[in-house]
């Protein structure tokens, strides 16, 4: 029986998660905030990261705009106890990977990348078995 397209996102996410042990947890949301697939601790709502991720994701698409930076890459935030990544997994999702205070973040961004990617793959060839 083939994965379903929730376990193949699902899968990506726990794979970033095991690379980068600095990597707490991850999810893919669409555009609009439904989280489409995760990997986070009780202690997260995934209804609630998925909102804050479209929100946060929506304002610097427009401040990168508006002030002249070009389209967006990623939403970096910073606070006490760790960083929040938000970077865009193709046209249709963004990937949002929460990232422990003092990580090596190059390192981090680089497999963070690596996962937008396939999690890009994965969504882009489910698009096109729906419509062929």
């Amino acid at each position: 029986m083939a994965e379903s397209r929730e376990e193949r996102l699902r899968n990506a996410l726990s794979e970033l998660v095991a690379k980068s042990a600095e990597v707490d947890a991850a999810a893919v949301v669409s555009m609009d905030g439904l989280v489409m697939a995760s990997v986070l601790p009780n202690t997260l709502e995934e209804d609630r990261l998925g909102a804050m991720s479209a929100a946060l994701l929506s304002l610097g698409e427009r401040t990168s705009e508006e002030l002249g930076r070009g389209e967006l890459a990623q939403v970096f935030v910073e606070g006490n106890a760790g960083y929040v990544f938000l970077m865009a997994a193709g046209e249709d999702a963004v990937l949002t990977a929460l990232v422990r205070k003092g990580s090596k973040l190059g390192l981090v961004l680089y497999d963070v990348k690596g996962a937008a990617k396939k999690i890009a793959e994965i969504i882009k060839a489910e698009f096109r078995i729906e419509y062929e």
